[in-house]
């Protein structure tokens, strides 16, 4: 029997990004993810890395740029007004294809809010929170042990494409504490198989090599736009993640991502015990998004419920993938309120 860890998710995400081989963490206090920083700090110390609290989040991510640049393994974190000021460092990193590890575990807002969780930076993560037609991989863990699992992932999923991907939490998430198996403490990086010639290590001995987004040369933008646009389409199609329960016999779906996600499967259940025959689907990226599985299952299944804590973002989403075949209502609440099960219930038995 394996023993188990009690953790917490903040605790869990850097222990993630710490067998996965980050050795350079930047970052700056903001409130839900206070605990992933400090944690960060303490074990980049016993692994021999860098660990910097920077003066701001602009600081922090331009950190991540410059440690991106040598090879190394980097991460920073922050919750969502700190991730509003590095989308532009985002953007920057995508441009020079540089790998980095970016977590936000979400608060509500818009602007300064509260220090309740919240999903409503989705629209940010997933369709581009900076300039330039650019894609990341999003990543939208559940549990504590999936923000352990799912931060030693991005890593390889960095370093394979080398581009940013984020790891979209929340303050439930970051704050809860649940055991999590010691198989997952013994994870290994995988050794993802990439061309190194880009990094900067000093050009003694060599031709000086140079990283930058800004092309000034005609033409020259454009090409790289265009090669940017083959590697998201690479990941379009290899990197979509997802979650099904009881789909064959449902007529209704509930959708639902994160922390969510969790309170969907419980109400399945209740309305199960009721004679309602409900599913869940749980996008677990949200970039690249399931829109494939969101159409075959609207071929039988034709009411859809999004539940979302935010004012309904993920919703656009998903009326895409479902194109016309079915109806997608939505349920949501706002600035750190949580969707409880009975008032979700009630809304299915609305719809039926």
């Amino acid at each position: 029997m394996p023993r188990k860890v009690l953790m917490c998710g903040n605790d869990a995400c850097g222990e993630g990004a710490i067998l996965a081989g980050c050795r350079f963490y930047a970052g700056y206090p903001i409130t839900p993810q206070n605990e992933l920083t400090a944690y960060m700090a303490k074990r980049m110390d016993e692994v021999g890395g860098v660990f910097i609290q920077a003066e701001s989040e602009l600081a922090a991510i331009n950190m991540v740029f410059g440690a991106a640049c040598t090879g190394a393994r980097a991460m920073t974190s922050s919750s969502s007004p700190g991730i509003s000021l590095k989308q532009e460092g985002i953007s920057y990193l995508v441009g020079c294809e540089l790998p980095a590890v970016v977590v936000n575990v979400q608060r509500g807002g818009p602007g300064l809010g509260n220090i309740a969780p919240a999903q409503g930076d989705y629209f940010q993560a997933t369709k581009g929170g900076g300039h330039g037609d650019y894609h990341t991989i999003v990543l939208a863990p559940a549990s504590v042990e999936e923000m352990l699992q799912f931060t030693f992932d991005a890593f390889d999923l960095a370093d394979a494409y080398r581009n940013p991907v984020i790891v979209l939490a929340d303050g439930l998430l970051g704050q809860m504490m649940e055991p999590i198996s010691s198989r997952s403490l013994e994870l290994v990086p995988r050794n993802v198989a990439r061309d190194r010639s880009w990094i900067l290590t000093g050009c003694k001995g060599r031709r000086p090599r140079m990283i930058r987004s800004l092309l000034l040369a005609e033409g020259a933008l454009e090409e790289h736009n265009k090669k940017l646009q083959a590697k998201f389409a690479k990941m379009r199609e290899s990197e979509v993640r997802y979650e099904c329960l009881r789909e064959r016999d449902s007529t209704v779906m509930i959708v639902a991502y994160g922390s969510i996600a969790r309170i969907a499967k419980s109400v399945m259940e209740m309305a199960r015990t009721k004679g309602i025959k409900a599913g869940v689907l749980r996008p677990i990226s949200l970039w690249p998004f399931p829109y494939e599985v969101l159409g075959e299952l609207s071929g039988k299944i034709k009411k859809f419920l999004v539940v979302e804590m935010s004012a309904g973002q993920m919703v656009e989403d998903v009326r895409l993938g479902v194109n016309g075949k079915a109806d997608v209502h939505f349920y949501g609440r706002m600035g750190g309120g949580i969707p409880a099960e009975g008032e979700i219930l009630r809304k299915i038995e609305e719809l039926l």
